[in-house]
């Protein structure tokens, strides 16, 4: 036997009127609405102007963390250090003609580089104080706390962001 006889000598048959009747199930199902159900919901009701928790001091919170304003610090202040002993060594060498901005640069580096170290020491010191640190916090009465995290990578030469987070 060939092989569609075999396949349609097993295969049950429906009748006309089996065979609308489940046409018309498959459509009735095909347009049936979707129910809807809601993914978020915003309550509109104002907030109260006060509650039975009491207020909270909320201490100043720097942006800039203390050892990054600390190594800026630092670091304005070795290179204003450079700057200054460079040209103070440049006047005092300005009688000998033998002597050139170029060497006196020289002779001012191995300075710099000595302030860079002590920066870039001090530096490491204050970030291995500033790793331990903890926080805690406690709450009385109905508290609603709110964590958004935006993650907003920029690449190339010249980036352009736009943190903007509507509510």
């Amino acid at each position: 036997m060939p092989d569609h006889e075999q396949h349609a000598a097993w295969e049950p048959r429906m009748t006309d009127a089996e065979a609308t009747a489940e046409a018309r199930r498959i459509i009735a199902d095909a347009y049936r609405p979707v129910p809807q159900m809601p993914t978020a919901y915003r309550d509109p009701s104002p907030l109260p102007a006060y509650g039975p928790t009491p207020p909270v001091p909320q201490p100043d919170r720097r942006i800039v963390p203390a050892w990054a304003a600390g190594t800026a610090v630092a670091g304005i202040g070795v290179g204003a250090t450079c700057v200054g002993l460079g040209c103070g060594i440049w006047l005092a060498c300005q009688g000998f003609a033998a002597v050139t901005l170029t060497s006196v640069l020289f002779v001012t580096l191995p300075i710099a580089a000595v302030a860079a170290v002590a920066a870039a020491i001090g530096s490491a010191v204050r970030s291995i104080k500033a790793t331990h640190t903890e926080t805690h916090h406690h709450y009385a009465g109905p508290v609603r706390q709110e964590t958004n995290t935006i993650t907003a990578p920029a690449y190339g030469l010249i980036a352009h962001n736009r943190n903007e987070l509507n509510r």
